[in-house]
């Protein structure tokens, strides 16, 4: 499917949940509205129409107002390509793990959490991938505040 179908496609099965979409963009996307983001990976891997079988990327975006969620899914049968969009709080990122749909999404939420704060609710174990697990903030977030030491070591 080209990405003006795959757009249309997912406004007709979600209607205002789909908040936003881009089809005409370098990397077409959607944004979808964090409540259903579960809803609308299963759809996407599942419908015949789009068979979206492999996460190629989960990675969080930190903007001035808000943090987001990128999903890039890739069909290995249609060979198309889109992405997904979910935009949370800064205050409060958190939406649902979807490594129900795509078993590696463990590891991508793992790391989005571990350096935006991104809380995966429902995620089989959600901790620290990267940084050590007494580590204190999120590296990648525009407000965080490098240390100068760490465990009486310099940073």
């Amino acid at each position: 499917m080209k990405p003006v179908e795959i757009a249309a496609l997912l406004t007709q099965q979600f209607g205002e949940k789909i908040i936003e979409s881009k089809p005409d963009a370098l990397n077409p996307w959607s944004a979808v509205a964090p409540g259903s983001i579960l809803e609308a990976a299963r759809f996407t891997k599942n419908d015949e129409r789009l068979l979206m079988d492999h996460l190629e990327l989960l990675g969080g975006v930190d903007y001035k107002d808000r943090i987001e969620v990128v999903y890039i899914v890739y069909s290995m049968r249609h060979r198309h390509r889109y992405t997904l969009k979910c935009r949370l709080t800064r205050e409060e990122p958190k939406l649902h793990t979807v490594e129900s749909v795509w078993a590696v999404a463990n590891w991508h939420e793992r790391e989005a959490y571990d350096m935006f704060g991104i809380v995966f609710e429902g995620h089989s174990d959600l901790r620290r991938i990267l940084c050590p697990d007494d580590w204190e903030g999120y590296p990648l977030r525009k407000d965080y505040k490098y240390p100068t030491r760490y465990r009486d070591m310099p940073v």
